[in-house]
């Protein structure tokens, strides 16, 4: 298949990657996507530019050990900066400038202002308790007619027909079923010979087989249910009867959509079809649909990434209310922070302290060098520029330094935070699976001295020589 995007999440996870750290940068960002719903790009940036940094330390003698504690207390000390320089958000305007600037550069710039609309009032409309389960939100992708004809459904839409065309095409007062449970014939697992030496006693099997059918859709009927979505098959006969009673069935209907109508109507879908029983009302539906259009498969698919990028970073802003200034600002506070934080400390550490500080430029310093401008004179005004104002940042658009807040640059705080964490985490991991590996190969290579014991003072594992016995050596 072809795959338009420029989505850091989506490339990911559609490359065919085996090397073991690389991998777990992978999955780094995938849990950063999960958590968050955005910012993937950043973690795997600021990951390898923590890498970058640290083998600098190594090459100049520093520990591992040493490196792994500087970077801890730096990410330790950078969510207390980030926490610290974040701004309350509690209105619908902020919100809608998150979902913008998650949006922008994405494919969906043009439309982004109707979109990011519809992202706001789709998450404050199933938003309970400042609680937002993104689930409840259903992206429905048509193709045909432009993204500007978009639009926010109240409920669940889906793109699926009844199985017969003379079913009812609309229902009002619905009583809903929903059913896991196959409305056909089991098939039997084992082998098995019926003999029928007369024509009349086929015509039994057959009426048997019938009023089988028959009697599972009578119990449908008698729940007093007028509409039908099975998860499973419906089969002919037991559409044809379905039919007569003037109920509305759906079959193979996806667990993702039976789970939202489960969620809209607080119906519970059953396993067996004895189960069913009435629900009075449902109190208080949670449960959106956008039903999101555009010229192409392809242009829907991007703009659907787009979309769900800002369902996460809008959900992620209303249940913290807190957010930072985008566009490098708030980067550029947190290396300040840091490297004041750096000065601080005394030995060794103060110096992986300062490597983490210049390895979280990386994220100013890429949005520079992405649209195309000079970065070493932008780094270099935007961080005179935060001597008056902290909130200035890079319009890489004009290639100025702008007040990002008026601009209207503004990202969830959480991002920010998760993305520190998550990369720290990842790169502390790497650099210790890559200090095992040295050692091993230290090991392996220098061989033991006249007392037995190798390079390091250690004797063979075991304390005897020729190490554990019946164990084959250690790759």
């Amino acid at each position: 298949d072809v795959i338009v995007t420029n989505d850091g999440a989506t490339i990911m996870r559609e490359m065919d990657i085996t090397q073991p750290a690389a991998r777990m940068l992978v999955e780094t960002a995938k849990k950063q996507e999960d958590i968050v719903g955005d910012g993937t790009t950043s973690v795997v940036v600021i990951a390898g530019e923590l890498l970058v940094k640290a083998q600098e330390l190594l090459e100049d003698g520093i520990a591992t050990s040493v490196i792994v504690k500087g970077y801890r207390n730096a990410a330790a000390k950078s969510i207390e900066i980030l926490n610290n320089v974040a701004m309350d958000a509690d209105d619908r305007e902020t919100l809608k400038k998150v979902a913008m600037t998650a949006m922008t550069g994405k494919g969906s710039d043009y439309a982004k202002d109707k979109l990011a609309d519809l992202v706001v009032d789709a998450a404050l409309r199933i938003a309970e308790d400042g609680e937002i389960d993104i689930d409840n939100i259903n992206i429905q992708r048509i193709s045909g007619d432009s993204v500007e004809d978009s639009f926010l459904a109240e409920g669940i839409v889906m793109d699926k027909d009844p199985v017969s065309k003379n079913m009812p095409t609309d229902v009002e007062d619905a009583k809903i079923a929903l059913i896991k449970y196959p409305i056909e014939l089991k098939e039997i697992n084992t082998d098995a010979k019926i003999d029928i030496t007369d024509p009349a006693q086929f015509e039994a099997f057959l009426n048997n087989e019938e009023e089988m059918i028959k009697d599972l859709v009578d119990k449908v009927v008698a729940s007093g249910a007028n509409v039908l979505f099975c998860q499973k098959g419906i089969d002919d006969m037991a559409q044809h009867y379905l039919n007569k009673a003037g109920i509305m069935a759906y079959k193979r209907v996806k667990k993702s959509d039976m789970e939202r109508i489960n969620k809209a109507t607080g119906a519970q879908y059953v396993t067996d079809i004895e189960d069913l029983t009435a629900i009075e009302e449902c109190e208080n539906p949670k449960a959106s649909s956008i039903v999101l259009r555009g010229s192409t498969r392809y242009v829907t698919e991007q703009i659907s990434r787009a979309l769900d990028d800002a369902l996460g970073v809008v959900a992620a802003t209303i249940e913290d209310g807190k957010v930072l200034i985008g566009g490098g600002a708030c980067e550029i506070d947190l290396v300040k922070g840091l490297r004041a934080y750096g000065e601080s400390v005394s030995g060794r550490e103060q110096l992986a302290i300062l490597a983490y500080a210049n390895a979280v430029e990386v994220i100013p310093r890429t949005l520079i060098e992405n649209a195309g401008l000079d970065t070493i004179n932008l780094i270099a005004e935007l961080k005179a520029a935060h001597e008056d104002s902290s909130k200035i940042g890079i319009n890489v658009f004009t290639g100025k330094l702008v007040d990002m807040e008026e601009a209207g640059v503004i990202e969830p705080l959480r991002i920010k935070t998760q993305a520190i964490k998550a990369a720290s985490e990842a790169a502390e991991m790497i650099l210790r699976i890559d200090d095992m590996i040295a050692a091993r190969n230290a090991l392996n290579s220098s061989g033991p001295d006249e007392s037995g014991n190798d390079a390091s003072g250690m004797p063979p594992m075991g304390g005897m020589p020729g190490g554990m016995g019946g164990m084959p050596p250690m790759m």
